[in-house]
């Protein structure tokens, strides 16, 4: 059985994932997808829409077989980590013999150039002449590349997908093939074009009670409960105010003197997007601080970020999808958890992961304008869809 991966968010789920879906099956033949999905907060720095759970069930309806969770210290990360951690999932599942994305390009041959650059020692000594002037990293890497390969060849790195792509082949395994799709449609934050709308544009509808105008971008009508950060702004800020710097300066890429920047904002903003204003520089960018602060309110720190994944956490399959979870057995580099009390087997340091992750589901209910009571990450189990 041909088994593909795909990396995502699906915060929510809308046509243009499906139409991703769809189109890798019609490149690579009717084979079973897997996700990697990212859980109840995203790399934006934010709540996801809704639960993991039932944005599951909507992948699956669109058209996946099988969604594995991507835990929170890889999904909340920059796109290195991110790509690092989507990757080394799938890779884990030990069944997956291609990686398909979405590309602005929809070519795989200068996504690879690009990467490979940025695994050289030249590219490490480009970047560092770069930094020494102050400009923030995202600027400086292309830069760098630019210097090395042309300005034609570094301007993936400033689309997001294939920015994004790029680093999904620095951590590809050799035995791993890949597989570009071409975005159509909205850009990234865009608005809609041509029957598909942005992911940011269908959440802002969702938020505000648009429901139906949302509904013309989504597959199917929408369900769930709506999450958002307003509801638990006070208590994120409140964390900021009271963390001391040692605390701050454990947070992921907070050297550069941004803890003491995030520190100082967080005791002086009245609201999250404040605090984002205040804290946010040429060289600190806006993302940055984002995910700087969430990590704050979950409690994280840099070395909560394990070097792989140790446990595969299924969020739900379909009957292909169990198929794929029988291939995994013999095959697997972790344990695979279907039922939430799996992780009570788990060797230490993977039973901390997902006790860690049932945290940041209890600090998740409070995103909801009727909160959560904790305990839903133990007692939550897989959704199973019929077949597509």
């Amino acid at each position: 059985m041909n088994i593909v991966g795909i990396i995502a968010e699906y915060n929510p789920f809308h046509l243009g994932h499906a139409r991703q879906i769809a189109e890798t099956r019609r490149a690579l033949g009717d084979c079973a997808v897997v996700c990697a999905m990212s859980g109840h907060w995203v790399q934006r720095g934010e709540c996801a829409l809704t639960d993991k759970w039932t944005r599951a069930g909507m992948a699956l309806r669109g058209g996946a077989d099988l969604v594995l969770e991507l835990p929170t210290p890889w999904a909340t990360s920059s796109a290195e980590s991110f790509a690092r951690g989507g990757v080394g999932i799938l890779a884990a599942a030990g069944v997956v013999d291609t990686l398909s994305f979405g590309s602005e390009g929809g070519d795989t041959a200068p996504l690879y150039r690009a990467a490979a650059c940025l695994d050289s020692e030249e590219y490490r000594t480009a970047l560092r002449r770069f930094l020494d002037k102050g400009l923030p990293f995202a600027a400086c890497r292309q830069a760098a590349v630019e210097e090395l390969l042309g300005r034609e060849a570094a301007l993936c790195l400033s689309r997001p997908n294939d920015n994004l792509a790029v680093e999904y082949l620095r951590a590809l395994p050799e035995r791993m093939g890949a597989l570009a799709v071409r975005r159509v449609g909205a850009e990234h934050d865009g608005a809609p074009v041509g029957g598909y709308a942005s992911a940011s544009a269908i959440r802002g509808w969702l938020r505000c009670g648009k429901i139906q105008r949302a509904e013309a971008y989504l597959p199917e009508p929408w369900q769930g409960d709506v999450a958002s950060m307003e509801w638990c702004e006070r208590a994120v800020l409140s964390r900021l105010r009271t963390m001391c710097p040692e605390e701050a300066e454990r947070l992921p890429d907070s050297g550069e003197g941004v803890a003491a920047r995030l520190i100082s904002a967080g005791r002086a903003a009245r609201s999250l997007e404040e605090l984002y204003a205040l804290a946010k520089t040429k060289r600190y960018a806006h993302a940055r601080i984002r995910r700087l602060a969430l990590w704050a309110y979950l409690g994280l720190a840099a070395e909560d970020r394990p070097e792989r994944a140790p446990y595969l956490r299924v969020l739900g399959f379909n009957e292909r999808g169990r198929a794929v979870l029988r291939e995994m057995e013999g095959r697997a580099q972790a344990p695979i958890l279907t039922k939430p009390a799996h992780a009570r087997d788990l060797e230490p340091a993977a039973r901390r992961l997902f006790e860690l992750e049932a945290r940041c589901t209890d600090l998740y209910g409070l995103c909801f304008a009727e909160p959560w009571p904790c305990g839903r990450e133990w007692t939550t189990n897989p959704v199973r869809c019929e077949a597509q």
